[in-house]
């Protein structure tokens, strides 16, 4: 065995599958950077061998060591102040795998010894260290709570971020006095996105105005938000269009709240807010009414509206009006500009359009949709996300894509509209 093994020197084959205690030190004496790498892979290899090699000169060496499972935790001890932090990085990944896994009391050396290299490594110098315990660990339930504490404050979002959302040992009162500290946006969001947030922490999340972190504590199914905390946030979102869809689309609203929601949010999240609540007829469509009467009294100057006109004529031009163009501006909420395509679409006015969108006709919608050369899939968003035409109204597809009835009957419904103009 060993005179295949010096044949092996200086080449890059791999070792041999059964090594003694001879063959493992010849390699620790005259085997290449290579051969030592692939030694202190290896799970076979002897401990000392393994605790030997911890000091090797190669951070190859040193990391393959600092990967192995099972190499002794004197080893690890020894690499948790290394030089290169590549190896260091990887003793965070393997310890902080490890020491969730052992029970309090089992094997308690080898416990405390991952414990003083884990508690090292999580406050190293280089976030990338921390960062990769602070995903390892946060969701741990038996980890120092010292350790949990020391990470959840620290400066750096890839770090504090995985414990402050997933770490059981955070109370509310650990969250809400990190809040109280000045905990940054992305700190908060993390706090937002926690599978429970309390009424109190919601308290103290809205407090802080940060965007991204009030967004995402809407959409947080599981967070509890006081009656009088959501009216503050949806004072605060009339005037935020970030916060328009995650206030609009906030699980179990009140009607009374949903009636403020629909006062300045797109016609399409205001059809989203009433599907997702499954509205009885009489609420929506006294829902529907105060968002038609808003949207119809809504008016842009005459420079605005030839602006609109103008860009609708050039996308006409161009070719690019078509079923996905119109449904991207149904979700952008741009009525304007929308009413000015579909008039040059259809070739009528856009006082006509105006008409036919306010109508609560779904026949009508339906038929300026046929007329513009769209597909039926588009009249049904025009008709619901646009045109908040009611649910008793709507007309849907036959077959699943093909329109529900004749030109000419298309036509008709059409005709009433163009004799007014």
């Amino acid at each position: 065995m060993l005179e295949k093994l010096k044949a092996l020197l200086g080449g890059k084959k791999a070792l041999p599958k059964d090594m003694s205690v001879e063959d493992e030190q010849f390699v620790l004496k005259k085997g290449s950077d290579h051969q030592r790498t692939e030694l202190a892979a290896r799970h076979d290899a002897r401990p000392e061998v393994l605790y030997f090699l911890a000091e090797d000169s190669s951070p190859a060496v040193r990391k393959e060591i600092a990967k192995n499972p099972s190499t002794p935790p004197q080893a690890d001890e020894k690499l948790k102040d290394d030089e290169d932090e590549n190896v260091r990085a990887e003793l965070a990944r393997k310890i902080g795998r490890l020491v969730p896994g052992l029970e309090a009391g089992e094997r308690s050396a080898l416990r405390d010894k991952a414990l003083k290299t884990l508690e090292v490594l999580a406050q190293d110098q280089l976030p990338k260290v921390r960062a990769i315990i602070a995903d390892e660990i946060k969701a741990a339930d038996n980890v120092p709570k010292h350790i949990i504490d020391k990470l959840a404050r620290d400066v750096e979002a890839i770090v504090c971020g995985p414990i402050l959302q997933y770490s059981p040992l955070l109370n509310d009162d650990d969250l809400r006095e990190i809040i109280a500290a000045g905990a940054t946006s992305t700190a908060l969001e993390a706090i937002a996105n926690r599978d429970t947030v309390t009424e109190d922490v919601s308290d103290d999340i809205a407090a802080s105005l940060e965007i991204p972190a009030i967004a995402a504590l809407l959409t947080n199914k599981s967070a509890q938000i006081r009656e009088d905390t959501l009216d503050k946030i949806i004072t605060q979102a009339e005037s935020v269009e970030e916060l328009h869809k995650p206030v609009a689309l906030r699980p179990v609203l009140s009607i009374r709240a949903m009636k403020r929601v629909a006062g300045f949010v797109a016609s399409a999240l205001v059809f989203a807010m009433m599907d997702q609540a499954g509205l009885e007829e009489g609420p929506a469509e006294d829902l529907l009414d105060r968002v038609r009467d808003r949207l119809a009294s809504e008016r842009i100057g005459a420079s605005a509206e030839a602006k609109f006109a103008k860009q609708a004529r050039d996308f006409f031009q161009r070719g690019v009006l078509d079923d996905q163009f119109v449904i991207t501006q149904i979700e952008e909420n741009r009525r304007e500009l929308l009413v000015q395509c579909l008039a040059v679409m259809a070739d009528v006015t856009a006082e006509t359009i105006r008409q036919i969108i306010h109508s609560k006709s779904g026949r009508a919608v339906t038929s300026l949709a046929w007329k513009a050369e769209l597909n039926m899939r588009t009249a049904y968003e025009l008709q619901t996300k646009f045109a908040l035409v009611p649910t008793a109204q709507l007309l849907s597809a036959k077959d699943g894509n093909k329109y529900p009835i004749d030109a000419s009957e298309l036509e008709w419904h059409l005709s009433y509209f163009l004799d007014q103009a």
